[in-house]
């Protein structure tokens, strides 16, 4: 009777404990800021969207959350756009223009202009220049960010007409 007593407990607690993990959620998703530009940008925006390539770096795309046209992932935190974002004030610093700011650093890759910026840790910041809206690129996990941004060049191109962004 003793034995049949401890594998109840013992059935009851492994029941518990399945339970538990079964309903906790390790979530792994990213989160990202959703912009809000004004109509045009949003529609070049929500273009981008559509233009965006399904893989970025060996990457899948995995959106972070909330879902929204104006941001997309991909490699859950590792690669995080949002579009529509206001421009940087390290975009009009005079000490970036003459390369004086070790931090950011101006740039190009495949014809889309890039302002980069270390954030910190293993994650830099890019965001277009000389586009009609800012598209903002972090990537993150130390990985080499030129595969990043070559991938993600023709969407921008096809997408973000050169111009000024206001």
């Amino acid at each position: 009777m003793n034995s049949l007593r401890h594998r109840h407990a013992v059935s009851s607690a492994l029941a518990v404990l399945i339970t538990a993990v079964g309903c906790s959620s390790a979530d792994d998703s990213a989160s990202a800021a959703v912009p809000s530009p004004d109509a045009k940008v949003t529609k070049l925006c929500q273009n981008l969207d559509k233009a965006l390539p399904a893989t970025v770096d060996g990457e899948s795309r995995d959106d972070p959350e909330p879902a929204s046209e104006l941001t997309a992932g991909w490699g859950g935190v590792a690669i995080i756009l949002r579009c529509g974002v206001e421009r940087p004030p390290k975009m009009a610093d005079p000490k970036v223009a003459n390369g004086n700011d070790s931090d950011a650093v101006p740039g190009g890759v495949n014809g889309v202009d890039w302002l980069m910026e270390k954030q910190g840790g293993d994650t830099y910041r890019f965001t277009t220049a000389n586009r009609e809206a800012y598209v903002e690129v972090r990537v993150s996990d130390g990985r080499d960010s030129t595969g990043v941004l070559i991938d993600l060049a023709p969407a921008v191109k096809k997408a973000i007409p050169e111009g000024i962004a206001f």
